[in-house]
């Protein structure tokens, strides 16, 4: 669906070379997850992408086709929703979805399934200007989404909800994917990242660090050791065991057979962790 090589940008007016030498690849049905701090170039390459920056040089390849050979019809098959959501505030909901449905060639999903998906449905005739940022949030997003695009990008998508309308965005990117969409998504939130994405990229100041699935990285990068917490003589211990030697280890099989075992985790590394070892900077 996407294909980038040798790609560079530097912003006119800074000087300032915001991607060096990029290279990646984002597959059918996947959902792609580019992981960094503020500043990293994560943005700048959707926008690279989609259309919105331009004056690039090396390649990027979208839907079979180099990007600057596309015409408005490439919006027909892309739904983008950023972090700043974008409606016209002196219209309802129900008056953005039509107006920017209208847009489109293709059939438009039903607003009134949409905004019940997310929560809005009471707030159908709202005028958008009085939504806190979360409701706008919810808009922007299934505003991107409902003329049922081939390719999506999300930058941030669960940037200002709460943890049970966040749970509603994630649920709704996954049902796109088990319909054979393709999600390429922006995120310093390693927790999204590890839930939603097939393979994430690792960038920094422009540059691809490393890229693969997350589960991939973190038992590449974790330790491969177990901790095990239990309960002895009326205190609670925590005990790490080798993994390679687990079956031999006679301290561990005591521990099972004589103490109360709270909980028993491998120590695999998060994403955060993984980022910090190879950059040395934290998400955020």
């Amino acid at each position: 669906m996407i294909q980038v090589k040798n790609l560079n940008f530097t912003y006119t007016k800074t000087k300032k070379k915001a991607i060096h030498d990029m290279n990646f690849d984002i597959h059918k049905g996947e959902v792609f997850g580019f992981l960094g701090p503020s500043g990293a170039g994560k943005t700048t390459t959707q926008r690279l992408i989609i259309g919105l920056l331009r004056n690039y040089t090396g390649q990027i390849e979208v839907l079979g086709k180099e990007r600057n050979q596309w015409g408005k019809d490439f919006y027909e098959q892309v739904g983008v929703a950023f972090d700043f959501p974008n409606l016209y505030n002196k219209l309802t909901a129900t008056e953005n979805l039509k107006l920017i449905g209208a847009y489109y060639h293709k059939k438009i999903n039903n607003p009134d399934k949409l905004l019940d998906r997310v929560g809005l449905l009471p707030d159908k005739n709202v005028r958008v200007e009085s939504f806190s940022k979360g409701m706008k949030m919810r808009l922007n997003f299934i505003r991107s989404i409902m003329h049922q695009p081939d390719l999506m990008f999300f930058d941030e998508p669960t940037s200002g909800l709460d943890p049970t309308n966040a749970h509603i965005i994630k649920d709704i990117i996954l049902d796109q994917k088990k319909t054979g969409k393709t999600v390429f998504l922006t995120t310093h939130n390693m927790t999204v990242a590890e839930q939603l994405c097939d393979r994430v990229a690792f960038i920094e100041d422009g540059r691809i660090v490393v890229t693969g699935s997350p589960k991939e990285l973190m038992i590449e990068h974790g330790k491969r050791r177990i901790k095990i917490e239990y309960q002895l003589d009326g205190k609670l211990l925590e005990t790490e065991f080798d993994i390679n030697q687990l079956a031999e280890n006679k301290a561990f099989f005591d521990i099972l057979k004589t103490a109360d075992v709270k909980t028993i985790h491998s120590c695999e590394a998060t994403l955060e962790d993984i980022f910090i070892k190879l950059t040395g900077r934290n998400l955020l």
